[in-house]
């Protein structure tokens, strides 16, 4: 009795995961200067952040003189007139191309993607393995390869320069990685959920609508901030495809660099417009990233 007693503590002792190094760094620290840390580290990540803002809001005559961070002395250097000059060179345009390039952009991949996902997951049908191999082996092909033939065939069916065309693009590159994403997940789905759908007499529409949609929320989110993030940002589709009147904030800001020392005033406070929302998405949805870097990978 007294040996099984003794050696009770020692099995228990030895079934214990091991502590790392990290796991005894993070013990002696505590959890608050570790979060501290963080925060730091947060911070630190907004500086340039900070300083763009700074700039956008002094005039050129002013950020030619000194550093942004003389604003913390001298706070009546802001101004907006930036922001108007902005505005009158035409580049509220510039912006709505962008949000009638990404929006559409986004809903779409998502929306294909996901009835897609499900039937690669869920459904039993020939050459879905095939397919599924194809669908992976999409996610390795460069861009670049496809500008030429694409621009080509654009041309003869006369969208090129048009914004239907540019979304198009981003909806064929977005699609194969998006369907690999929500498959994974979509795969970690009780099959006894969709069992006893199908036995209540549900279709695979009705069962895709009413169960599967509503599990995947958390990839799908991830997916919507990570395409948004990827068009919202891009600008060699942009390139290549827009016209100067479809032309998004990327190209315009572009454009504006020949004159780099004359438009400091116009790029500093485009940049930061179109800084703004994907920082803004990003704080909002953060956790969202989390899940979505690790959707499928845990069952």
């Amino acid at each position: 009795m007294t040996t099984a007693t003794a050696a009770a503590p020692a099995e228990v002792h030895a079934g214990a995961p091991r502590r790392t190094v990290i796991t005894r760094i993070v013990d002696r620290l505590g959890g608050g200067a570790v979060q501290v840390a963080l925060v730091l580290l947060g911070l630190f990540w907004l500086v340039p952040t900070l300083g763009l803002m700074v700039v956008s809001l002094r005039s050129v005559k002013v950020n030619s003189a000194e550093g942004w961070w003389t604003i913390f002395t001298k706070p009546a250097e802001l101004t907006i007139e930036n922001y108007r000059n902005l505005l009158a060179s035409g580049f509220t345009s510039s912006f709505w191309n962008t949000v009638f390039i990404t929006v559409p952009t986004t809903i779409l991949v998502i929306g294909i993607a996901a009835m897609a996902a499900y039937a690669f997951a869920w459904m039993d049908f020939p050459g879905r393995d095939l397919g599924f191999l194809i669908v992976v082996g999409l996610l390795i092909v460069p861009i670049q390869i496809a500008l030429i033939p694409v621009a080509s065939f654009y041309g003869g069916v006369g969208i090129f320069g048009t914004i239907p065309g540019v979304v198009l693009f981003h909806v064929a590159f977005g699609l194969p990685f998006a369907i690999f994403l929500l498959r994974n997940f979509f795969v970690g789905i009780p099959a006894s959920l969709l069992e006893a759908a199908r036995m209540d007499g549900a279709s695979e529409v009705k069962i895709f609508v009413r169960v599967v949609f509503p599990l995947g929320k958390p990839a799908i989110a991830s997916l919507g901030i990570f395409q948004f993030l990827w068009v919202w940002n891009d600008m060699l589709i942009a390139l290549v495809f827009a016209n100067p009147e479809n032309q998004p904030m990327t190209k315009a800001l572009q454009s504006q660099m020949r004159q780099f020392g004359s438009n400091v005033d116009i790029l500093s406070s485009g940049a930061f417009l179109s800084l703004i929302i994907p920082l803004v998405l990003f704080f909002a949805f953060q956790r969202y990233f989390v899940q979505g870097m690790m959707a499928g990978s845990v069952k």
